[in-house]
């Protein structure tokens, strides 16, 4: 555990030389920032590896916390039916996210999602880091600006670089867009879901 002054790390429970079910096993005794203490579960990433698309979002909301899986909420529905109409091969998608468990305020009976800090985005990123060296991925696409500067750095805006192909680490490619969490609380709906859309569409033809 960090001594009183250090930064906080998930690095010390990521076990050297496991594959991707062997981290998800891990992973569920993470205790290397503070969020494993409110939140149900560790949720860890999902899909196949090696997979030609990794796909990294901000962090559990409510249900991901609740049934232990990423992006089986509303946003996930929305994700996957633009991957279908992107023509991104879900089958071929690893999703995850930046930070593995749900941070959260309460109103209520209800948990209001809150977005993690720096500190707790660093602290997640060993598990992130053996996420990306097991899945392999051809093409890494961040989901709203959390993901982004997980990847990215801390100056990376969302709304600067979206929908671009970006050259990254060892060759690899990396695309930025929203999140579809924002295109449900947008005020054009619509609108917004199209721009989505046409992110995963330079993603795909990428790919081709």
């Amino acid at each position: 555990m960090a001594r009183s002054g250090e930064a906080r790390s998930a690095a010390e429970f990521v076990p050297a030389g496991a594959d991707l079910e062997g981290l998800r096993h891990a992973a569920r005794a993470c205790q290397g920032c503070d969020l494993f203490r409110d939140a149900t579960q560790t949720v860890f990433g999902e899909g196949r590896a090696p997979a030609r698309v990794m796909l990294v979002g901000e962090q559990p909301g409510d249900q991901e916390d609740r049934q232990g899986a990423p992006f089986v909420g509303p946003a996930g529905r929305m994700l996957d039916r633009a991957l279908e109409e992107a023509g991104i091969d879900r089958d071929e998608v690893y999703v995850t996210n930046a930070v593995k468990h749900f941070k959260f305020t309460t109103k209520g009976k209800r948990r209001i999602h809150k977005s993690p800090t720096v500190g707790e985005m660093k602290a997640c990123r060993p598990w992130l880091d053996a996420e990306l060296e097991r899945v392999e991925p051809e093409m890494t696409i961040t989901l709203g600006a959390t993901a982004g500067k997980a990847l990215l750095g801390s100056s990376f805006r969302v709304s600067e670089r979206r929908g671009q192909i970006l050259p990254w680490e060892d060759g690899r490619l990396i695309l930025a867009t929203i999140h579809p969490s924002a295109v449900l609380r947008g005020d054009d709906r619509e609108a917004m879901y199209q721009g989505f859309l046409s992110d995963l569409r330079v993603a795909a033809q990428a790919l081709k």
